[in-house]
């Protein structure tokens, strides 16, 4: 049977307090016990259904990841107060000091600046790799390698990850698989193919509204609870606590997200097809050109498309801040980091959201300075986006006006 995470989510009920169809939002940072005996058994980890403290977990956020764990298939899952939030203690969870990392080459600039810079400090070392070259992470497996890390679909090349290929890996060598899907929620679901820990950015698709971050981290029960043990938990400890309002708000925004995915991914199915048909070099997993195209087929729920993020290549810098600014300029989108939001959203990574990777290593993994990575919004009327965009480019430049040199 197939699995569907967006029935998933609408199975969930939640009542409020007093009735209400949202679940009453829990506004404290405290809780209350009836004896002494069961702030001890909670301390201890040993009392289940009681509220300790907010850093802890609380109604809100046990209510988003409980949904969030269903859409993604896990067990249970635990939020945080933003994606890095997530990441990084799922990393010092698995990992001890002498520990390795597998990491794909093409991750958020973010989680490799933690992997690259931050994580020696604890003798944790990664190694970085072409994810989509099985036989070449393999190789890399030592006896102190405690995870496999990847992006199902990579930013900002976009890049998919053979998370079926991986899974097995992982198992054979007793690793763990952890996997970032935040570019493609609803589209793939990794644990469904083998991945021990999932991992979004809610402030992008999920939330959809860009007002706020968050992260969630999506595992089996007993790993949740490890990463929340008042004693030795990553996620305790770091203290990278979702507020119970962004969670009640988070939540409720969920519960459109399968709408929208379907709008992203027609949108920028829509606008990849003419792309590339104008000449202009397209990388979106939707496209028969893309070199994972089957793959991605192969794993996706099809209901949900190829997702919202396609990338362009306009040859230099200079040309892509020029288009980006005239698009702005033509209410197209905005010039911004992130990505998920109703309007379409533009940047290009080597100069902003992939800038911690140092220049050599970007020309190494095809990340040129032309690239323009496309969130693609919720337009109603993508055409007319498309013939706007494309007056853009063609007043610039990007596009020459063959019309116009037929004539001549």
């Amino acid at each position: 049977m197939a699995f569907k995470p967006a029935n998933n989510i609408q199975d969930l009920q939640y009542f409020g307090e007093f009735g209400g169809v949202n679940p009453s939002i829990s506004d404290s940072s405290t809780y209350t016990f009836l004896s002494a005996k069961t702030m001890f058994d909670t301390f201890e980890g040993n009392a289940d259904g009681c509220y300790l403290y907010s850093r802890h977990s609380s109604p809100s956020n046990l209510y988003l990841g409980e949904a969030l764990a269903a859409m993604e298939g896990t067990e249970t899952a635990n939020v945080s107060a933003s994606g890095m939030g997530a990441i990084t203690p799922v990393i010092l969870q698995l990992c001890d000091a002498g520990d390795h990392i597998i990491s794909s080459r093409t991750i958020y600039g973010g989680t490799y600046a933690f992997l690259k810079n931050f994580t020696p400090k604890f003798n944790i070392h990664t190694n970085f790799v072409d994810i989509t070259k099985l036989d070449l992470v393999e190789a890399l497996i030592t006896d102190r390698t405690k995870i496999i890390y990847c992006e199902s679909v990579s930013n900002p090349l976009l890049e998919v990850a053979d998370i079926k290929g991986l899974a097995e890996i992982a198992k054979k060598h007793n690793l763990k698989l952890v996997v970032d899907n935040t570019f493609s929620p609803l589209s793939i679901s990794p644990a469904v193919w083998g991945a021990d820990v999932v991992i979004h950015s809610l402030t992008k698709f999920i939330n959809g509204t860009s007002d706020t971050v968050g992260g969630v981290a999506c595992g089996t029960q007993d790993f949740i609870n490890e990463m929340r043990n008042v004693n030795d938990g990553a996620s305790m400890l770091l203290g990278s606590t979702m507020d119970s309002l962004r969670a009640a708000s988070v939540l409720k925004n969920l519960r459109t997200l399968h709408i929208r995915m379907q709008q992203h991914s027609k949108n920028a199915m829509f606008l990849a097809k003419k792309f590339e048909s104008d000449g202009l070099k397209t990388v979106y997993p939707g496209l028969p050109s893309h070199p994972s195209h089957t793959l991605f087929k192969r794993m996706m729920n099809e209901a949900y498309g190829f997702g919202g993020m396609l990338t362009i290549d306009v040859g230099s810098l200079d040309k892509a801040n020029e288009l980006m600014e005239m698009m702005q300029d033509k209410n197209l989108g905005y010039l911004a980091v992130s990505l998920g939001f109703y309007k379409t959203l533009f940047s290009a990574p080597g100069s902003s959201t992939s800038s911690e990777i140092p220049k050599e290593e970007q020309q190494d993994m095809g990340l040129t300075d032309g690239l323009i990575r496309f969130s693609i919004g919720l337009d109603a009327d993508i055409e007319r986006t498309y013939n706007t965009i494309k007056s853009c480019m063609l007043s610039i430049g990007v596009l020459k006006d063959t019309m116009a040199s037929h004539v001549q």
